[in-house]
């Protein structure tokens, strides 16, 4: 069974963000993709350090190995859909979501792009100005990961939890997400390529020197 996984970087669990990623979630559980949400946002996540210790041990793994991002990062390299979620925190993602954007996305790049061709998009609960930049972070990293975004991401309106709920446009796009991703997930298990992960690992990294 195909399956997506969402990433909830909000730290009110069942606030805003949750309320969008599970609207999203719900139109791919109606075509049969199983799905899964991860709680990030409100832990202990540590920022990326730059150690580079992922292009020399290559072992699909961060070297910081006491939070969650290991964890996620192999759910990730299992989904075949990644949601990442996010409220608007002084113009941009939660310090916990742009932690698992730089940390997952240095592994990725290390171990030959974990995560292309897998289908993601977001989802950002918005009180009033920074959410057009918020999306453009989570999408930068589908699209650095040579992953398939089809379509935009979901914005819900509202400070308040629950706020989301009454806006009507956001949560129609919310099911328009789940039902893109779900669509496209579809096509492309109808339709399997042996992908090759060729390592592309960005060597002129490792050879950065320590205070870079």
């Amino acid at each position: 069974m195909a399956k997506v996984l969402a990433i909830n970087g909000s730290p009110r669990s069942n606030g805003n963000t949750f309320i969008l990623i599970r609207h999203i979630l719900k139109e791919l559980e109606n075509e049969g993709i199983g799905t899964e949400i991860v709680q990030l946002g409100g832990k202990k996540i540590h920022g990326c350090t730059s150690c580079m210790k992922c292009f020399e041990n290559r072992d699909r793994k961060c070297v910081i190995d006491d939070d969650l991002v290991n964890s996620c990062i192999k759910k990730m390299t299992e989904a075949d859909g990644i949601i990442l979620g996010s409220p608007v925190y002084f113009l941009d993602v939660t310090s916990e979501m742009k932690a698992l954007i730089d940390r997952a996305g240095f592994v990725s790049f290390a171990n030959g792009y974990l995560f292309s061709n897998k289908v993601g998009n977001a989802a950002v609960a918005v009180r009033r100005a920074g959410a057009s930049r918020t999306c453009d972070s989570m999408l930068h990293f589908f699209l650095a990961n040579d992953m398939i975004v089809p379509g935009l991401p979901c914005i819900g309106i509202g400070r308040d939890t629950g706020d989301v709920e009454r806006d009507e446009e956001g949560i129609a796009h919310a099911k328009k997400v789940g039902q893109n991703m779900a669509r496209l997930i579809q096509i492309m298990s109808l339709h399997p390529q042996q992908l090759q992960q060729q390592s592309r690992a960005y060597d002129r990294m490792t050879r950065k020197k320590k205070g870079d």
